[in-house]
């Protein structure tokens, strides 16, 4: 059975504030008991001392100055004439227990005839009986018992007392418990609901739910807790957001050149004699598939770049030993378009994945060919900035708009289509590359755009040279353009 944490918080605080006032009364009537029974004890201890004191003197004054005798023939008048001193009332006992001081009709009750032989052997002993308590003390000559003398006194006014303390605790108890409960229940009310807030903010989550909610405005754990949920939820939505987009511009990317394989298989199954169709229609089917595959591959590079944490085998390399040869193999690339090729490389090592800083190279070089303009040229440069090394790559291509440069590391986004299709562009290479970057603890970004054409810089921590770059050195000379 689901228990609503409102009530498990309303019976916690319930019984926390009962164990509370009921320990602290029992301690403060334990106490006020205490305190009564040592008040007595030391009265009853006072008054055995006077009884003896004054039983000597008294014996002293006597011309029979035989203990036993005196208290058999004059005992009864001792025992009237301490009572107004210590204004007790008192009863004397001889050694054998015979009450020496009361009528024949004094009855001795089965408790003073079980405590009687304790004051007997020389001891101080206490009998309670309803409200009232008997103290009994050995009567005594020097060292020598000669009897026993019994101190009276009801206990009425002091248990009048504790009942009154204790009924005012009840009292005063209940209206403090009632109050606490209700202040407490107010607040932990109001914890509660928070709380309540919380699983229903993470409820609607977990169903799909991802409208924005206020977080609650608290200046504590739970207002933390509060706004990393909303920070989740929000994360969610722009993540959720993005993969629909980035289903969507792959299926839109996949379709464009399957359509157009469907369209010219549809054609020669139409026109099977047609050499000049077929020949089209190779060509275009062979260039389709290609753009595919190299889509494809680049979906799995980039999936899998988003989803796990590759180990990538870092090392000291120098940047122009992994720059010069792609520059090398993109040459033909550069010819048949009419471009120029420009280069300013300083020496400059870097803690890198020699792999990945090639794929990065390769996908961001491949762009600045893609989108230039006839007969235009590029510019590579290599230098140490505030000890970060930028490779900055120009081209003289058309500028980007300013509402594009935004999106241009998005997945799938070219601000061209028609020329983005023509030169076999799938939107994937900046997307890539920056990830490959970024993995590495570099960046990727769009320095500039204008009529001059664009600027993209990588920017990755400066590493000292190893020991051997003398060897590394001589072999770079024979890689230039």
């Amino acid at each position: 059975m689901k228990i609503s944490i409102k009530l498990k918080f309303s019976i916690f605080l319930g019984l926390l504030l009962l164990l509370t006032v009921y320990l602290l009364s029992l301690l403060v009537l334990e106490g006020i008991r205490k305190n009564q029974d040592e008040q007595l004890e030391q009265e009853f201890a006072q008054q055995a001392a006077t009884a003896n004191t004054y039983f000597i003197q008294t014996l002293l004054s006597e011309p029979n100055k035989v203990p036993e005798s005196f208290l058999l023939s004059k005992g009864k008048e001792f025992a009237q004439q301490l009572e107004l001193i210590t204004g007790q009332s008192i009863v004397l006992y001889d050694r054998q227990g015979t009450v020496l001081t009361k009528d024949a009709s004094y009855t001795v009750s089965d408790g003073m005839k079980k405590t009687l032989p304790f004051a007997q052997q020389n001891q101080e002993a206490y009998l309670t009986e309803k409200d009232s308590l008997y103290y009994m003390a050995p009567l005594r000559t020097g060292t020598e018992q000669v009897g026993v003398i019994q101190f009276y006194s009801s206990l009425a006014a002091d248990q009048a007392f504790y009942n009154q303390i204790k009924q005012g605790f009840l009292t005063v108890g209940a209206g403090i418990f009632v109050i606490s409960f209700l202040l407490a229940y107010a607040y932990f009310h109001s914890f509660a609901r928070g709380v309540i807030r919380l699983k229903e903010a993470a409820e609607r989550i977990r169903q799909g739910n991802y409208a924005r909610t206020a977080p609650l405005s608290r200046r504590d754990e739970l207002g933390e807790l509060s706004a990393g949920i909303e920070a989740m939820r929000e994360q969610i939505r722009e993540t959720i957001q993005q993969q629909k987009e980035f289903i969507g511009n792959v299926s839109h990317e996949f379709k464009t050149p399957l359509t157009s394989i469907r369209a010219y298989l549809d054609l020669l199954e139409m026109y099977p004699d047609d050499n000049t169709l077929l020949e089209t229609a190779k060509g275009t089917i062979a260039s389709e598939t290609q753009r595919l595959y190299e889509m494809v591959e680049k979906v799995l590079s980039l999936s899998a770049l988003e989803k796990y944490e590759f180990e990538l085998i870092k090392e000291t390399v120098e940047v122009r030993q992994v720059l010069l040869p792609v520059l090398a193999s993109l040459q033909g690339k550069l010819e048949k378009f009419g471009l120029r090729l420009n280069t300013d490389l300083m020496e400059a090592y870097v803690e890198a994945d020699k792999d990945s800083l090639t794929i990065v190279f390769v996908n961001l070089l491949d762009n600045a060919i893609k989108y230039n303009t006839p007969q235009g040229h590029i510019t590579v440069t290599c230098s140490i900035q505030e000890n970060c090394v930028w490779i900055d790559v120009a081209n003289t291509g058309t500028p980007i708009p300013e509402e594009v440069q935004a999106h241009i590391f998005d997945p799938f986004y070219t601000g061209d289509k028609n020329r983005a299709r023509e030169h076999g562009g799938t939107g994937l290479g900046l997307a890539l590359a920056r990830k490959y970057i970024e993995v590495q603890g570099g960046s990727l970004s769009l320095v500039k755009s204008d009529a001059w054409g664009s600027l993209f810089r990588i920017s990755m921590p400066a590493s000292p040279a190893p020991s051997n770059r003398q060897a590394d050195l001589s072999r770079d000379k024979n890689l230039h353009f």
